[in-house]
C-alpha cells in the first residue's frame, strides 16, 4: 500500500516531534475485521503507523472492536476509534471516531504533543475555574469533515477541556463516516458540537470563552 504521508510531511513531523515531544505517547486504535462495517479502518491504522514511525516515543496498539475488553473499559462506541494514553497510562479522555484526515490531521498532531506533556494545555484561569464546577460526566461530540478548515479549532477546544477536566470526554466524529449519527443530530454544517448527547448544541468554532459558556449553560440547566 502506498504511503499516505509525503516525504515532506514526514520530515516535518520528525523535526516537530523531536522538538516538542516530552514523554511517551501510546495511541490505542480500535478497528474491525469486518471491513463492510469499517470502510476506513485500514487507512486509519496506516496513517497512525506512519505517524509512529516519525518518533520512537509514539507507539500504536491495535485492537479489534469485537475481541477486546478495552472497548468496555474505555467505552468505545464505534470504529475506527482512536484514543491516547500518556507515559503513565492515563487516558487523556479524547476520542477520534473516523479517520483524522485533511484538516483534522493537524488536530491529531496537536493532541499527540499535548499527551506527551501529560495533558498540559493552554486554557485561561477563568476556564479552569469553570471546569471545576463540572461534577458529573459530560460528553462533547464535535462533528467534522476533512475539508472544513474551522473544525480543528473546535475539536482541539473540546479535547483541551477533556484533558483538563476528569469529567469531560471530547470526541471528534467524522460526519460522513457516521451518517446515521449525523442524521440523528441533524448535522448539516460543521463544526457542529453536541453537548451530552443532545442536552445542548451549537455550530461553529467559537472562541474559548463562548465555547465554555455553551457548556456551562447545559451544566447549570440554563
Amino acid at each position: 500500500m502506498a504511503a499516505l504521508l509525503s516525504e515532506e510531511d514526514r520530515k516535518y513531523l520528525v523535526d516537530l516531534f523531536e522538538k516538542e515531544l516530552k514523554g511517551e505517547v501510546k495511541i490505542l486504535f480500535f478497528g474491525s475485521k469486518r471491513k463492510e462495517e469499517c470502510e476506513y479502518c485500514d487507512l486509519t491504522e496506516q496513517i497512525l503507523q506512519e505517524l509512529a514511525e516519525t518518533n520512537n516515543k509514539i507507539t500504536i496498539e491495535t485492537h479489534d472492536f469485537d475481541e477486546t475488553d478495552l472497548v468496555k473499559k474505555y467505552n468505545i462506541e464505534m470504529v475506527p476509534a482512536i484514543l491516547m494514553l500518556d507515559s503513565e497510562g492515563n487516558d487523556m479522555r479524547i476520542r477520534y471516531y473516523g479517520i483524522p484526515s485533511g484538516y483534522e490531521f493537524s488536530s491529531l498532531i496537536e493532541d499527540v504533543i499535548a499527551t506527551s506533556k501529560k495533558g498540559e494545555v493552554d486554557l485561561s484561569a477563568s476556564t479552569v475555574k469553570k471546569l471545576e464546577e463540572i461534577k458529573s460526566p459530560l460528553k462533547l461530540q464535535v462533528f467534522v469533515t476533512p475539508t472544513c478548515p474551522y473544525c480543528p479549532r473546535a475539536v482541539l477546544m473540546a479535547h483541551k477541556l477533556a484533558m483538563k477536566s476528569p469529567n469531560i470526554i471530547g470526541e471528534m466524529i467524522e460526519a460522513n463516516e457516521f451518517p446515521d449519527l449525523s442524521m440523528q443530530y441533524n448535522v448539516s454544517s460543521v463544526p457542529h458540537i453536541i453537548i451530552n448527547e443532545g442536552e445542548g448544541e451549537f455550530v461553529g468554532a467559537l472562541p474559548e470563552d463562548a465555547f465554555v459558556e455553551q457548556i456551562m449553560s447545559v451544566v447549570k440547566g440554563v
